[in-house]
């Protein structure tokens, strides 16, 4: 009787191989994507998803405002600087702030120049791209035709944002976002 010769196959190996290389790779991406911190949205002052769900009625009442009203910065020292973006550079005119406390004073009026007194306002000091350094001041008192918001301490050189929401009624709402910049 002959003996067969029997040949080895490594595909077993190879699938095995291959098996454990994708298991360890899915680890280290889901790993690598889980340390990395994400940071929510305040795009018009709420969650970026409310506002995303609501976004129809959001533009719509700050439409209405924006017919009736108009909302400016007053009081504030304004330069116009070079912000360098991966793809292009722009200039951009932002709000200079200073070390320490800063107040910022707002006014509310309509087309005709008369000022609104009965408005609810709310201010947000916010980066770009974080939420962890936000000062949200709910409701902010007017004092001789001026919406003011006094002592917000800021620390950190950098970019950041104002923002101020405005509600006149229900279905009237605005907002105004002025960039701002504390030099190092």
């Amino acid at each position: 009787m002959a003996k067969k010769h029997k040949e080895k196959s490594y595909w077993p190996h190879m699938i095995l191989g291959f098996l454990i290389l994708g298991i360890t790779l899915s680890y280290w991406t889901v790993k690598s994507a889980s340390s990395i911190p994400v940071q929510e949205s305040n795009e018009f002052m709420m969650k970026y998803q409310k506002a995303d769900h609501d976004i129809n009625d959001i533009l719509h009442k700050k439409a209405r405002f924006d017919k009736q009203y108009k909302i400016g910065i007053i009081d504030v020292k304004q330069e116009t600087i070079a912000l360098e973006n991966a793809k292009r550079a722009k200039e951009e005119n932002v709000v200079l702030l200073n070390h320490g406390k800063n107040d910022f004073h707002y006014r509310v009026a309509d087309h005709a120049g008369h000022i609104l007194h009965d408005a609810n306002v709310s201010f947000l000091l916010t980066r770009p791209h974080t939420r962890s350094e936000d000062v949200m001041i709910e409701s902010v008192s007017e004092k001789d035709g001026k919406y003011v918001i006094e002592g917000i301490e800021v620390t950190k050189p950098g970019r950041y944002v104002l923002q101020l929401r405005v509600t006149v009624d229900q279905n009237t709402i605005g907002y105004a976002e002025t960039p701002a910049y504390l030099k190092p």
